[in-house]
């Protein structure tokens, strides 16, 4: 069974409006049809379209139940379209009313954005996600629908609908939304389920809700009216569209089509055009059909502005959608170029014949482009003015590439023509320099990698060498150049170069990295804007040279001696010049890895006293707040990103200072589940001390990493740190301690491998010598929990629960918290094994609070395994699932294999 379009609602009322609008359309009721375990209704036929209607199993919405109904009704029905249809909130009681229609051209969906509390107190959000366009080809319809369509019946606004599981019914909340996306209509709850599932099958989808509210708070006033008037509007407009234009499985563009960003079919006629030919495009489809959209008559702005770093791919988009733009709807479409050279694999080349020197002389060449040679020769001043009135009357689409060029002023002239430009006339505009003006932006960021594995295989056509490169170097590739087609394409260009002897990609690496000033292609994207850098943009660069994660504005401030305002300044004006990435609101910023690279070669001296500095305030950091000192590891999370900036740092500076950070962020490594990064820190920190036979510190190091291995349940990589541990030691003369650290995970080595007479001889003999140095320590706690665990698998649960016992006795006596959770968790499993569900429910809720107390991940997830499975066996599933799905995150997040199919298997028990 097949539909043609599949109609989703999520609420009650909403399926109830659909089914009464559409029973009275076809003159029967819906039938009820089962498919997949789930119930749909078959509306019937709608001037031959084939309409069925699924409603969401939860009825407030969400993400996830909206997304997993579609998903179903998709592979069960195979729809050409999905269209969501229901309610809404409205955000502009003026300009709309009560029961008017939203129809989305985008989607913001405001839950993939972080909620935070600003400093007043308040939650504010932070902007982190994307829009979505829906269909072209549904938007189309609609739009033609709205033509007939009576305004006495409701208003129908087309634009951008938020999308969210955040219930909005808060004008303080929801303005916080508006601030970011002024542009918004209104809002939803869940439209993101729908998208997300339609983008996964490739399926056209579209909303159309009616406004059933103002989210201010007042939700419940007259709810069940306004309501059911809402839904039946929203309907009643579907229905009409299905009506007007019948919509067959093949008679609608899909969003694999490159011609689905225009919703106007073209001409036969073909536009005079100058537009470069293009010998191939890929990917960019969300940026052509915005570009699309700023270019559609109903737009009111003067098209698009395309910004973005060099070499991104600016000029082949523009130059994309101005041969994708409809020919019906411009009779012309001129290409003007600012640029003033170009690079090739064999070095830059200037571009003396084709260059626009400046703005009046773009505005003289366009207008001899129109035809009208004599505007060229009037008084500047009175040009801009002539060449507007030339295009009075026309439909003309102007394409100008690299604008960054011209001076400020020049750009700003230039940026008040396109404002003035006349109705039917459009522009396209690419330029490094991010500008705020009356047009469409498009940030353009990296090629996806499908896009840039498409790239390369059209570029291995031609070259060899490429079409020998595997798939992994060519995902290197990808990796190294950031996506950035400009730079993919020179790296590829040196392959087999007369001249060069790059034959190999991680040889044209090699290259990238030093290559000569003649033929740099860093030097070709950021060379310019070196010169142009102020001092306090020197800075704030040096310092985030540094990052690889988002950094705050106070750390830069810190790192670059600047005060906040000036680095706030600084920051702001860089990421206009499109080198760094914003989270939006100008409190995080990243520096792109090739333009480190780049400012590492240019800039040594600032880059190393920004280095110094960090490598102070990091060092200074972890000694106050890492060790064992459980409670501040929340400080450490917080400055994470600069921790892990600083490291290669500290690991390229003194051993001394290198083995006591990494000693200080042992625990909080582990605790925090940051598992590679322990490992690689210690490996690199013992290859550093074994360099300066500083064996005693390269003994511990081993031992770190060893337990990372023992955490992943890697039985033969534990041995041989172990006897790493044992051989440096040995040559450090090391006591009694050292030696019984490196047996005892020797014996833990052992207990993975399955050998447990030689694990419990080493547990013994660690126990053995640490007794020689104190009677009770946290140590004798460690060793004896693992001679429980030896017990507890042979299954003597009896002498393991005596190990548990004593080894707890002492963690409690000497207020050693991490040995008291590990204990607690022990006699809890014990009590799971021996099928007393009641005590293990106990112990389990103690261990848990114990766990969470000290922060250590890997003990929460199994203490929530064990509760979820005390509570399933005693028929509470439902009360155990909460903690089951925690588990299961957990173990997933920190990628222990072992346990994630245990903890999966307790999750699927109390779902039922």
């Amino acid at each position: 069974m097949q539909a043609d379009v599949l109609i989703v609602t999520v609420t009650k009322v909403e399926s109830k409006a659909i089914l009464d609008i559409f029973s009275q359309a076809t003159g029967h009721s819906a039938k009820r049809v089962q498919l997949d375990g789930k119930i749909y209704r078959d509306l019937g036929l709608i001037k031959g379209t084939s309409v069925f209607m699924v409603r969401s199993e939860m009825g407030t919405g969400g993400l996830g139940a909206a997304q997993q109904t579609v998903d179903k009704g998709i592979t069960s029905l195979s729809p050409a379209a999905v269209i969501m249809v229901g309610i809404a909130f409205g955000v502009d009681d003026k300009k709309q009313a009560m029961g008017d229609i939203l129809v989305s051209k985008q989607l913001m969906l405001y839950d993939l954005q972080r909620v935070g509390t600003g400093k007043d107190g308040k939650e504010e959000i932070i902007p982190r996600g994307d829009r979505a366009h829906a269909s072209p080809g549904l938007l189309d319809r609609l739009r033609s629908t709205d033509e007939e369509w009576s305004d006495e019946k409701a208003k129908v606004h087309f634009g951008l609908v938020l999308s969210g599981e955040k219930l909005v019914d808060n004008l303080d909340f929801r303005q916080q939304i508006l601030d970011l996306e002024p542009e918004a209509i209104g809002g939803e709850m869940e439209g993101a389920g729908l998208y997300t599932a339609c983008q996964e099958h490739k399926v056209d989808w579209i909303l159309v809700k009616g406004i059933c509210d103002w989210a201010d708070g007042h939700k419940e006033e007259n709810r069940s009216e306004r309501q059911r008037l809402a839904a039946h509007n929203a309907a009643s407009f579907v229905l009409q569209m299905l009506q007007q234009a019948p919509l067959k499985r093949d008679g609608v563009p899909t969003i694999e089509s490159p011609m689905s960003i225009t919703s106007v079919p073209t001409s036969t006629q073909s536009s005079q055009s100058t537009l470069p030919r293009q010998a191939y495009f890929f990917g960019r489809e969300k940026e052509l059909a915005t570009i699309a959209d700023a270019l559609s008559a109903e737009s009111r702005s003067w098209g698009a502005l395309i910004d973005g770093p060099g070499g991104i791919g600016k000029t082949a988009l523009a130059i994309r959608a101005g041969h994708l733009a409809p020919d019906a709807h411009f009779s012309a479409k001129i290409f003007l170029s600012a640029k003033v050279r170009e690079l090739t694999p064999s070095g830059e080349q200037p571009l003396q014949d084709f260059m626009l020197p400046n703005y009046i002389g773009l505005l003289s060449e366009l207008a001899r482009e129109l035809g009208e040679e004599d505007i060229a020769r009037t008084p500047e001043n009175e040009r801009a003015n002539a060449v507007r009135r030339a295009l009075t009357g026309k439909d003309v689409l102007i394409i100008i590439d690299n604008v960054e060029t011209f001076d400020e002023p020049e750009r700003v002239r230039l940026y008040q023509f396109l404002g003035r430009l006349p109705g039917k006339c459009k522009a396209i505009v690419t330029s490094r320099r991010r500008t705020d003006i009356d047009a469409r932006v498009i940030r353009l960021d990296r090629l996806s990698p499908k896009e840039a594995l498409e790239l390369m295989a059209e570029l291995a056509k031609s070259n060899s060498h490429l079409a020998l490169v595997s798939k992994k170097e060519r995902q290197d590739l990808y990796e190294v150049t950031q996506g950035n087609p400009l730079l993919i394409r020179w790296v590829i260009g040196q392959l087999g170069r007369l001249g060069s002897h790059c034959r190999t990609i991680p040889q044209a690496f090699k290259l990238l990295e030093s290559a000569p000033k003649e033929n740099d292609p860093l030097e070709y994207i950021f060379g310019d804007l070196v010169d142009t850098f102020t001092e306090s943009e020197t800075a704030v660069l040096a310092a985030l040279v540094h990052f690889t994660q988002p950094a705050e504005v106070e750390w830069i401030a810190e790192l670059a001696q600047l005060p906040r305002s000036s680095a706030q300044t600084a920051l702001e004006d860089l990421t206009d010049r499109a080198l760094l990435v914003s989270d939006g609101r100008a409190r995080t910023f990243l520096l792109p890895a090739l333009v480190a690279t780049f400012l590492r070669r240019k800039r040594p001296q600032v880059v190393s006293q920004t280095a110094n500095r960090l490598s102070d305030r990091v060092y200074a950091l972890v000694r106050e707040h890492g060790g064992q000192k459980f409670e501040r590891f929340a400080k450490l999370e917080a400055e994470w990103p600069t921790i892990a900036a600083a490291l290669p740092v500290v690991l390229q500076g003194d051993n001394a200072r290198l083995q006591q950070v990494s000693s200080a962020l042992v625990d909080f490594l582990d605790f925090s589940g940051r598992w590679d990064e322990s490992l690689l820190l210690s490996r690199q920190a013992e290859e550093k001390a074994l360099s300066l036979s500083d064996f005693y510190n390269a003994g511990w190091r081993a031992l770190q990493a060893g337990w990372v291995c023992y955490t992943r349940e890697q039985a033969a990589e534990t041995l041989v740190w172990a006897a790493h541990c044992e051989e440096h030691w040995q040559k450090a003369g090391g006591g009694a301690r050292v030696r019984a650290a490196a047996i005892r995970l020797r014996g833990e080595g052992n207990q993975l491998k399955g050998d447990f007479p030689a694990a419990t001889a080493a547990f013994q003999e660690s126990l053995a010598l640490y007794r020689t140095l104190a009677p009770e320590s946290a140590d004798i706690v460690f060793n004896l929990n693992s001679l429980a665990s030896v017990e507890q698998l042979l299954g003597d649960y009896t002498a393991a629960e005596r190990y548990c016992r004593e080894a707890q006795r002492i963690a409690r006596k000497i207020d050693h918290k991490e040995g008291d959770a590990i204990c607690t968790g022990n006699l809890a499993q014990l009590a799971l094994d021996c099928l007393d569900w009641a005590k293990a429910e106990t112990v389990a809720r103690e261990a848990l609070v114990l766990s969470e107390a000290i922060g250590r991940l890997e003990l929460i997830a199994s203490d929530c395994q064990r509760l979820a499975k005390a509570l399933a066996r005693q028929g509470r599933a439902k009360e155990g699932l909460r903690y089951a799905r925690r588990a299961v995150e957990i173990f997933t997040r920190l990628r222990v294999l072992s346990q994630i199919e245990g903890a999966q298997a307790i999750l699927k028990e109390c779902q039922g």
